[in-house]
């Protein structure tokens, strides 16, 4: 189907660009799947890891999260390869001779980009999330060997604005905790106080926050005068889960974005810290789809001209500042975590800088 404001030149650049992209993906990938079994071989053997397993609930979730995190590096390397052998054969002075200015020619790489970015961040925000926790799965059983927390001691968080819930031992396999209180607070005056001696969240409610209390003793204050109500079992709502206090290893990445909003607001409300890697995960994941049109415009202002010894300069610098700007990203996410800078200002700053980078060498550019 044709798009009609698309040109002819348009959908040849759109083929060009997006064609070398999943290319480069694919091969791309496919070393990085060999050189990883390769190394991690050994370690499969040993865990006795099954087959199906290793292909099914590990590369096949391997492959979208390294292909959706290197995707910057991949529109750049698209970029430079195409775009210097389209200047290698002269096309570029053909279509500038022909009229089509610097900036019209840019028209296609940016809605390839926009293609691409789009792209990226569903991936990021909805599939690899829920992917990822079998990855996850895979590597803490059969690859790294480390168990997430299976218990947590002497929990206390506030479940709702002036309701503080404690458990004195949570067991995670059981879901089951152990001397549950639950206490009411208006107007910072106790009106409530719960205690039961165990409570199992109910995973098999269609409710959400289902808890099974037993033993339970309610406690109402009412100015001087005090009803205590007893128990043997009670079916009640709670707004609290076993994930919210027992912390897996990188359990951001296993959140769409629907469901990290609603964790980092709950915890916010809370008065928990430490949601730096949270936020980060968040943000980066609006901000990192943008990387698509910031390293389309640097790649196609640095290999747009010709050049007598081919496209190795350009491919060298492209893929140093690609480089860069993925380590950027890292380094700004541990600023933020450990540095205390401001979550949004980690995950935009390597747009924000190379941006500039952009801007400079879209103006350098040959005309």
């Amino acid at each position: 189907m044709k798009i009609p404001f698309l040109k002819r030149i348009d959908r040849y650049i759109i083929s060009k660009f997006l064609g070398t992209y999943f290319f480069s993906i694919v091969l791309i990938i496919s070393i990085g799947v060999v050189f990883d079994f390769n190394e991690n071989i050994d370690r499969f053997t040993e865990s006795h890891a099954p087959w199906q397993a290793i292909i099914m609930q590990y590369y096949l979730n391997f492959i979208p999260y390294y292909a959706n995190l290197f995707s910057a590096l991949f529109v750049f390397i698209s970029v430079i390869f195409f775009t210097s052998k389209m200047a290698d054969d002269s096309e570029i002075i053909a279509m500038i001779s022909a009229g089509i200015s610097h900036r019209r020619l840019l028209l296609p790489y940016m809605i390839s980009s926009a293609i691409i970015a789009t792209m990226t961040f569903y991936l990021g925000a909805e599939v690899i999330p829920r992917s990822s926790v079998k990855r996850l799965a895979f590597e803490n059983t059969y690859k790294k060997r480390e168990k997430n927390p299976t218990y947590a001691e002497k929990v206390q968080l506030q479940v709702e604005q002036g309701v503080i819930a404690y458990m004195e031992h949570f067991d995670g396999i059981s879901k089951t905790g152990i001397h549950f209180s639950l206490d009411k607070f208006e107007q910072k005056k106790l009106v409530s106080h719960l205690s039961a001696n165990t409570a199992c969240y109910d995973t098999l409610s269609d409710v959400r926050y289902q808890w099974h209390l037993k033993d339970v003793t309610i406690r109402e204050l009412r100015g001087m005068k005090e009803k205590i109500m007893h128990y043997d079992v009670i079916d009640t709502i709670i707004r609290m889960e076993p994930r919210d206090f027992l912390f897996i290893r990188n359990q951001q990445e296993t959140m769409t974005n629907s469901e990290l909003r609603e964790y980092i607001d709950k915890q916010r409300n809370r008065g928990s810290g430490n949601l730096s890697m949270f936020e980060v995960e968040y943000y980066k994941r609006y901000a990192s789809p943008f990387a698509a049109f910031i390293l389309s415009t640097i790649g196609m202002s640095l290999s747009s001209r010709k050049r007598k010894g081919g496209m190795g300069l350009a491919l060298g610098t492209g893929i140093a500042l690609s480089a860069t700007y993925i380590l950027l990203q890292g380094i700004s996410a541990t600023f933020s975590t450990n540095a205390g800078m401001h979550p949004i200002l980690a995950a935009w700053l390597p747009n924000i800088l190379y941006t500039f980078v952009a801007i400079y060498l879209y103006r350098k550019a040959p005309r």
